[in-house]
């Protein structure tokens, strides 16, 4: 049994990309009804969750693009968010320090405790946590509750190894954090099966951090987890670097379905098939994803591996008392 610190501040950000309609739509929605739900938890016999609800991206949502100078969700490296700095500086590069203060700072002790970024994608992925860790028992277990609760929506646990301080992503900057993420969903579109598979998700973590906070312990298992292993790009020219194939029929909407070595993997624009050259079967996901297509991914490649989670609980008042005064003797150090 894992004693955790309680989760007092958790903050639901949507509109980090301007143009995926969910997050944006149902965060407007959270924000009318927030006195209702808070009002609601005072009436709980438990100490409510302060929910704080960010449109994080407000200029980008004003024109409905992905961003304005700069992918906001790549602004949140430490050098990003601690370099210099000017008047003149992109508009995300400014936003991600205005979301610093209010969501940080990132890797303090004043941070939130908690981030769930909402995000779409144009692939077939359903309902997936995205997170850089695999070992925060917080997130796993929220994830392993919304696979109890929606067994009707597929769903997966992104796992992207990077440290902290190269952490690029807006939930990076609460003490646990991760993206939901959901699709097919165009950008610039709303779905309703889509946006009430996100509002359905979002209730449910809530849920389980009231749950959590008010002292019910959550048994451990296992989670399956896919960590990512790298991009793979389109096929181009040489000279123009225009892309010369699209993904082929056989792998489109195809995520998280295994890609063996030979499969197919690209048609090009004369009709050829491009074939998958790796050396060990790999999950395919975020296949043809609308947004990538500036970055250069075509796809990205996971390995998948199953994951013990122990049994966790809310820390006591007097583990958490020991906890702080532990941490302030290490900074006296």
């Amino acid at each position: 049994m894992v004693p955790l610190p309680r989760l007092p501040r958790v903050a639901v950000c949507g509109g980090t990309h301007g143009n995926e309609l969910s997050g944006v739509y149902l965060v407007r929605e959270l924000l009318k009804l927030q006195r209702e739900v808070m009002k609601k938890e005072q009436e709980e016999d438990s100490k409510p969750a302060l929910v704080l609800l960010v449109l994080s991206n407000p200029r980008a949502m004003q024109h409905c693009r992905r961003y304005v100078d700069t992918d906001l969700n790549r602004c949140f490296t430490h050098a990003t968010l601690n370099g210099p700095f000017s008047d003149m500086a992109p508009y995300e590069i400014i936003r991600s320090r205005e979301l610093n203060a209010l969501l940080g700072p990132k890797g303090s002790p004043e941070a939130v405790d908690l981030v769930c970024d909402l995000h779409n994608t144009t692939a077939n992925m359903g309902l997936c946590f995205i997170g850089y860790s695999d070992c925060d028992w917080i997130c796993l277990h929220i994830f392993r509750h919304l696979q109890r609760e929606m067994p009707d929506t597929p769903m997966r646990f992104l796992h992207f190894d990077v440290s902290n301080k190269e952490s690029y992503s807006l939930d990076s900057l609460g003490k646990h954090g991760f993206a939901m993420e959901i699709g097919p969903q165009p950008h610039g579109v709303v779905r309703s099966n889509i946006y009430t598979a996100m509002k359905v998700g979002v209730q449910h973590m809530l849920d389980w951090v009231r749950l959590f906070n008010s002292g019910n312990v959550f048994e451990g298992g296992f989670v399956d987890v896919f960590t990512m292993v790298k991009h793979i790009d389109y096929p181009r020219d040489s000279e123009t670097r225009n892309i010369t194939a699209a993904i082929h029929p056989c792998l489109q909407d195809r995520d998280f379905c295994l890609l063996h070595p030979e499969d197919p993997l690209f048609q090009t624009f004369s009709g050829e098939t491009v074939r998958y050259k790796g050396t060990e079967p790999l999950y395919p996901f975020f296949i043809n994803e609308c947004a990538y297509y500036e970055k250069g991914i075509a796809l990205s490649l996971a390995r998948k591996r199953r994951i013990t989670i122990p049994a966790i609980r809310v820390q006591t008042e007097q583990e958490q008392q020991a906890n702080e005064q532990g941490f302030a003797s290490e900074e006296e150090e």
